[in-house]
């Protein structure tokens, strides 16, 4: 009998018991506040989940306790219990528990421990939704009704708040996104979900908004009561919350999920994601809530309901922060955000009908018949369809909100006197969600009906007036300006960004205007914050500019591109003006303020005029191949213009005396990162960019006039045009900042792994690389000079990869080789003669000589990670050549952390890149290297740590360890890929090396240095179940040939990763085990041994008798699935792995459920684990075979036996 049969049906509890538990409880919780044993304090409190007399205690402590967190910690521990228990309870018992919720938040309505209220109201909800399935109708409808009493008002406004709360939880947890863990399925979760919204998230709704009316009278004419103004609070939040239901079972009814016809949008998306992160959620409905939301006037009403108090109190200035305001105007943006099938556009035509009857019903006994038929007449028509119903919708919130931010003057400066924004940032978000529905023509449209501009005009207003706010803020931190220019700013990026194809992105003629004002402000603002911000240190300012900001410089490129008419001539304006001023006061004042303003010009230009194009090839935005028409050629293209502009004061950095003057490692900075990106775009496209990429429908004239404007913007640049001479000027900037900006990493970085990548990613530019002196230039300083030996490892690894990676420009292959075995030659021929020297020992300790091998190894890293087909040949000779020299540093080196890494992860790349087009002789090269690396590797112990470091040394040791080791790892895994992936000519009859038996050996060598320690840094742990969960599954027989210690070893870090939180990492080990399982399975059916020893058991080298790992895995698995937390994700994975483990060791499965039954304290427990078990191998036709079908099977059957037994077993 469950503890909650004996507490409802046995004996009275002892008084003296539940008192004392009380108090034990009491002191604990005083215990922590008080920061007196917290640790023990906490284990008391606890201990209460695990009583036997829990239901008795927790009750005893709600209804009598004096001590808050004491009763807050009894419903938390009635909680678990229960749901851990649910299937003992009988249906009274649950029933009970629910109206003891109930009738405990209505009984202690009035009492000021809100939070303990809230607790109660929480469990009773969990409740509730624990059993929601298996409750009929009638017990549903009675729990609500007591509820919806007390929402209407009947038992007072303290019981009114109490049960607007209580539906508030209901709905938080029938919500999946923030439903508690109950261990039950996701299907589970779905039917409660559809459930509620299907049939009662409607009424709630209702509910909540009648609450609401209750008092609205008192809080408009009269002093409402501090319960009352609760109440409309309360009930506004509920709204809010049922209104930002992921709706999905009756949303979009007439066309499906997730879908809508609007003239706003052809498609809207569910989410928009927004690139500041301000999120703003489609609220979609359906037809169903047309009466509730749209006809019903509750629109009308909550925005009169806002005004009048608005009015009614603005003489209190605090009453804009207020709980009540700020939930109104919550709502009312929310409202903003409702779309869909809601609105009439695209029902079907039964449909329709009905919405227009409903509309002529709402119309009231005061419209004659003959007016009711003519109202009918103009519906038939569709004056009310087709958009207008929510444009009018919207109109009517917009002419609300428009109170909260207009006049934009009036109400910043207000604010910046003390007045709280929060209203006006409501405003904009109000904006913003307006515009993620319409177009720029429709929201434009919106404000015009009622008053001489246009929304468009506003928000340029907005923007503007923000800007200028954070522009004359005198503090960096994150004011109310800077949120309020972010959302405005995303309200600039989803009217503008043609997200979706077929959405009219067009702007009204007002509103180019309004963008080209906006954004020549925002530069302006920009450069006096500039030139203000000259003189202080930043030095991380760039960083910070470009890429931490990066997003908002994306929505000031789109504000520009909609107005490029206007705006690249203002750009060329400004950066020429600047230029003229810098040549002027040369010698005559400080350039720092112009410098600085230059710097910000720059970033702005690089993101109008390029697309960063990171992981694609970007193309000339659409904006600049659409306009310009008039032009007559490159030489009055305003694009064009300005590009020549600012590379041709580029070029002036190569002059010494100028770069002296002017060319500060600051200003450089910005100049390769602009050439960079802008090469990326412009510099020698492919014909396959002249094609148009415009959506609108253009008449002949004008196709031709855009062609041609498109062809000159684009041709500028070309192979047979301007691109080899500004080609050309990018490679001797190149150079130069190499080698005249030494120690300066910033922006040898840029060069190294922005500017110069560029310049070969395309295969056509870098054809015309090998014709350039530049060119040759920069491979020779590269080649036979040490000019650029000061470039730091990182950066002669990245310049190297660059260099090699040019030789796809080279018309055939066997050039190619040649190039890179030129190139590389002088990097083989020192390393070589370095590491023959007699005297390497002693000299090999030299900063000099350290320094000499860390650049020489980054360059032959930076050499293998551009391995291609092309190029393959030479870089395999290179590496080849150097394999002993590479044995010889690892054993000079073997105390030299750094050097030692890099010797490794030039090996990887090289492997890694090699391996898949080698030969069967070529292969066996590489291998037997790999292994010798290995064995030199583990016999100095490389990587060993000393108990007897510090703590600080020992972190750094760690470290250094952690780092070899992922690299040996990352080698192993290298190996397996020649198994999956192999482009060598070699028949399938010649004798290959066998990986598998090297990455065993491999394993045997590394296996053992991996400490649990160390797998506890995530990136190792991942590398190293990543190779030992494809080893396992793949050549499992290959595991009896470890030895003892590291097949021991191998086990201890596969039990240690079933049981990590990373839910990947426990998959890759359940999945080692299914391979292990299932391997062994097979081959005894076949008659075969399989895993033999390591099945059965075996002594260690100590004599030890290790358990068989089939044994002690499926131990260890049953013992987490039935008693440890985890991820409800893995039930299939686990399922996967238990199953042929139960059919190898059946006799030990047979024992463990034994013991297990006996373990249960009274014969119903007994009888029900006993059935569970039976049903797990025995229900659902799951057979003895390892076939997909069976596993499915047994998957749906592990699901079920968690369910049924995890509850009761946690108590034992």
């Amino acid at each position: 009998m469950s503890p909650h049969r004996r507490f409802h049906h046995g004996g009275q509890a002892d008084l003296h018991q539940l008192q004392h538990i009380m108090r034990t409880i009491e002191q604990a919780c005083i215990s922590v506040q008080m920061h007196i044993n917290p640790m023990e304090a906490e284990a008391v409190i606890l201990s209460l989940r695990q009583s036997p007399l829990a239901y008795q205690a927790c009750l005893f402590i709600l209804e009598n306790s004096q001590v808050t967190n004491a009763k807050f910690h009894a419903a938390s521990a009635i909680q678990e219990v229960a749901v851990r228990e649910w299937a003992f309870l009988t249906d009274d018992e649950k029933r009970s528990l629910i109206r003891y919720c109930l009738s405990y938040v209505f009984q202690h309505s009035c009492s000021t421990d809100g939070y303990v209220q809230r607790k109660v109201s929480a469990v009773g909800a969990q409740f509730l939704k624990r059993g929601w399935l298996d409750f009929t109708v009638g017990e549903k409808e009675a729990f609500f009704t007591e509820v919806k009493q007390a929402i209407l008002g009947c038992h007072g406004a303290d019981a009114q708040f109490i049960g607007v709360n209580f539906l508030d939880c209901v709905v938080s947890e029938f919500s999946p996104s923030t439903a508690s863990a109950m261990g039950l399925p996701r299907e589970f979760h779905e039917q409660c979900r559809a459930s509620v919204e299907s049939n009662y998230l409607k009424k709630f709704y209702c509910w909540a908004q009648d609450a609401a009316l209750s008092v609205t009278n008192r809080l408009l004419e009269h002093d409402a009561t501090v319960s009352e103004v609760k109440v409309c609070t309360a009930a506004l939040n509920l709204m809010f919350q049922i209104l930002n239901w992921d709706f999905k079972w009756n949303v979009n009814a007439v066309d499906g999920a997730n879908s809508r016809i609007n003239v706003f949008s052809s498609k809207v998306r569910p989410e928009i994601v927004l690139p500041n992160s301000f999120e703003c959620v489609l609220v979609q409905p359906g037809p169903a809530w047309y009466n509730t939301l749209i006809s019903s006037g509750h629109v009308t009403w909550l925005l009169g309901l806002y005004g009048t108090m608005r009015q009614k109190f603005s003489h209190v200035g605090s009453w804009i922060v207020s709980p009540l305001a700020v939930s109104a105007r919550k709502l009312v943006v929310l409202f903003c955000s409702l779309t869909g099938t809601i609105f009439p556009s695209g029902l079907t035509d039964d449909l329709r009908k009905n919405i227009k009857m409903q509309q002529l019903r709402n119309l009231g006994v005061a419209i004659s018949m003959a007016r009711a038929l003519e109202h009918k007449q103009e519906i038939s028509k569709g004056t009310m369809y087709d958009g207008q119903m929510q444009e009018h919708h919207l109109l009517q919130i917009l002419s609300c909100i428009v109170q909260w931010i207009c006049p934009p003057g009036t109400i910043t400066a207000a604010i910046n006197s003390g007045k709280s924004e929060s209203e006006f940032l409501d405003g904009c978000r109000a904006l913003l969600s307006m515009a993620t529905l319409t177009t720029p023509q429709v929201f434009d449209k919106l404000l015009r009906s009622i008053s001489p501009f246009g929304t468009l005009s506003l928000l340029s207003s907005l923007t503007c007036e923000v800007v200028e706010a954070r522009a004359t803020s005198d503090t960096t931190e994150e004011t109310w300006s800077w949120i309020a220019r972010d959302i405005l700013l995303d309200a600039w990026t989803v009217l503008l960004e043609p997200k979706d194809p077929g959405k009219d992105t067009t702007l009204p003629p007002e509103g180019v205007a309004s963008t080209a004002s906006v954004f020549k402000l925002i530069v302006e603002s920009e450069l006096k914050a500039a030139a203000a911000l000259a003189f202080e240190e930043e030095d991380d300012y760039f960083q910070a500019s470009v890429s931490a900001m990066d997003e908002r410089f994306n929505s000031y490129a789109l504000i520009a591109r909609r107005a490029v008419d206007l705006t690249i001539p203002f750009l060329t304006h400004l950066f020429s003006q600047r230029l003229s001023m810098l040549h002027q006061e040369k010698g005559k004042s400080d350039l720092t303020c112009i410098l600085e303003e230059l710097f910000s010009l720059l970033l702005f230009t690089g993101h109008v005029l390029a697309d960063a194009g990171e992981g694609e090839t970007p193309l000339v935005p659409e904006a600049f191949q659409s306009h310009f028409m008039d032009v007559l050629g490159a030489e009055q293209h305003p694009v064009i213009v300005l590009s020549c502009t600012i590379i041709k004061f580029a070029e002036q950095s190569l002059n010494p005396e100028m770069r002296s003057a002017f060319f500060s490692p600051r200003l450089m900075e910005a100049l390769i990162w602009f050439l960079a990106r802008w090469s990326n775009t412009y510099l020698m496209p492919h014909e396959t960019a002249r094609g148009s990429n415009c959506s609108q429908v253009v008449n002949n004239d004008r196709q031709q006039d855009i062609k041609f404007s498109r062809n000159v913007l684009i041709g500028f640049c070309g192979e047979h045009d301007q691109g080899k001479y500004v080609l050309d000027v990018i490679l001797r900037i190149s150079l130069m900042t190499l080698i005249s900006y030494s120690g300066e990493k910033a922006l040898q970085e840029l060069t190294c792994y922005k500017l110069l990548p560029a310049l070969v990613r395309r295969k056509n530019v870098c054809v015309h690389l090998f014709t350039l002196d530049s060119w040759n230039d920069l491979v020779n300083a590269f080649a036979k000079n040490r000019s650029l030996f000061d470039l730091v490892s990182p950066h002669q690894c990245s310049l190297t990869e660059t260099l090699v990676r040019a030789a796809s420009g080279i018309r055939n292959s066997e050039a190619s080789n040649q190039y890179v075995r030129e190139l590389m030659g002088q990097m083989v021929a020192d390393l070589l003669d370095l590491t023959s020297k007699a005297d390497l020992r002693t000299i090999a300790q030299q900063p000099n000589s350290i320094q000499t091998v860390s650049f020489l190894l980054a360059r032959l890293r930076g050499a293998a990670r551009a391995t291609q087909p092309r190029t393959q040949r030479a870089l395999y000779e290179m590496g080849v050549s150097v394999l002993n020299a590479i044995l010889t540093l690892l054993e000079v080196y073997k105390h030299e952390s750094a050097v030692i890494y890099l010797v490794l992860k030039f090996v990887v790349d090289w492997v890694d890149g090699q391996l898949v087009f080698l030969e069967v002789e070529d292969t066996a090269v590489v291998v037997n290297f790999c292994l010798t690396l290995l064995q030199l590797y583990s016999k100095h112990n490389i990587g060993k740590i000393s108990l007897s470091l510090s703590s600080t040394l020992l972190t750094e040791a760690k470290t250094e360890k952690y780092k070899d080791l992922r690299a040996l790892l990352q080698l192993l895994t290298s190996l397996c890929s020649k198994d999956l992936v192999d482009f060598s000519s070699d028949s399938l009859d010649k004798e290959s090396a066998d990986i598998a038996q090297v990455i065993y050996l491999g394993l045997h060598i590394v296996t053992p240095l991996i400490s649990l320690e160390l797998l506890k840094y995530p990136k190792l742990c991942h590398d190293y179940f990543t190779l030992v969960s494809h080893i396992l599954e793949v050549y499992p027989e290959k595991l009896v040939q470890l030895n003892t210690e590291s097949f021991s070893h191998m086990l201890g870090t596969l039990e240690f990763g079933i049981h990590q939180q990373d839910v990947e990492v426990v998959n890759m080990c359940l999945g080692s085990l299914n391979g292990l399982a299932s391997y062994h399975y097979k081959e005894r059916v076949c008659g075969k041994e399989g895993l033999g020893s390591c099945a059965s058991g075996f002594r260690d080298h100590n004599g030890q008798v290790i358990e068989g790992v089939l044994s002690r895995f499926l131990r260890s698995l049953l013992q987490l699935l039935l008693f440890r937390d985890y991820s409800f994700e893995l039930i299939s994975s686990a399922a996967d792995a238990l199953l042929p483990l139960i059919l190898c060791e059946k006799d030990l499965y047979e024992k463990f459920g034994q013991e297990l039954i006996e373990k249960q304290p009274t014969p119903e427990l007994k009888l029900r684990l006993a059935n569970a078990l039976q049903a797990l191998t025995g229900s659902n036709q799951v057979s003895s075979s390892l076939d997909r079908i069976n596993y499915k099977r047994f998957r749906k059957n592990l699901q079920d036996f968690l369910i049924e037994v995890r509850g009761f077993l946690q108590i034992m």
